[in-house]
């Protein structure tokens, strides 16, 4: 199969006045746009299981409590071309039905429709992962999808 899921299906982004957040079933991620030119050593960067915390020069972009709880230490924040800021966040809880609904608790909340399509996507790349030989990336999905979708472990193979 050519391509990574999140390769061959895009991205939901949730837009903020710093830039976007999105997700996938095992990871968050964020992306803020800098002044060109920033270097690594203007930038700060703290993360914990439930907290993160990013300033630039000095200035806050963004600090408070995670929608859920992350792995801390498998964090990490890159500088791309001295002018996009990407942090990864891997998630505790790796279900399609944990589909963060803002990236900070009550803080930069995914819209109404955003929600319903990140949910979405998150449940086609559950079944994806339980169908490896199948190519959900162009699929579109409908009915019972909010917290992951339907459940069928119990069916018999």
């Amino acid at each position: 199969m050519a391509g990574h899921f999140e390769e061959r299906s895009g991205v939901i982004p949730c837009q903020t006045a710093w830039g976007s957040w999105y997700q996938t079933i095992e990871e968050v991620f964020i992306e803020v746009g800098v002044a060109p030119g920033t270097s690594a050593k203007e930038i700060t960067c703290s993360i914990r299981s439930k907290h993160i915390e990013l300033r630039v020069r000095d200035q806050q972009i963004f600090k408070g409590e995670l929608f859920g709880p992350t792995v801390g230490e498998e964090a990490t924040w890159t500088l791309e071309d001295r002018k996009l800021i990407r942090i990864v966040l891997m998630k505790s809880n790796r279900e399609a039905g944990n589909c963060w609904r803002s990236l900070l608790e009550g803080e930069y909340a995914a819209d109404p429709w955003v929600q319903d399509q990140m949910q979405r996507k998150l449940t086609l790349e559950r079944f994806q992962r339980e169908n490896p030989g199948f190519d959900f990336s162009g699929a579109e999905i409908s009915g019972n999808f909010h917290g992951g979708g339907p459940d069928f472990s119990s069916l018999q193979k």
